[in-house]
């Protein structure tokens, strides 16, 4: 059984969460889940914050694999 960093599943877990109520403000449904969310510039910022997440996530597990391939 393989096992992620849990760095890398805390990090992707939190870039799932900004990216949810991003994309519905930038949907134009932000209203629904919070006043300040009608704006999609404020999705915007969730959107970026999400992409900036993901991208931190990847760097644990690059360096899991990185170094299995060593050991290997």
């Amino acid at each position: 059984m393989r096992r992620y960093p849990t760095s890398f599943i805390i990090l992707s877990g939190l870039g799932a969460l900004c990216a949810i109520p991003g994309l519905f403000s930038i949907a134009g449904f932000g209203m629904l889940l919070h006043p300040l969310l009608d704006d999609p510039m404020a999705g915007l910022a969730f959107v970026v914050s999400a992409i900036a997440l993901f991208g931190s996530a990847a760097f644990p597990l690059v360096i899991r694999r990185l170094q299995q391939d060593e050991n290997a």
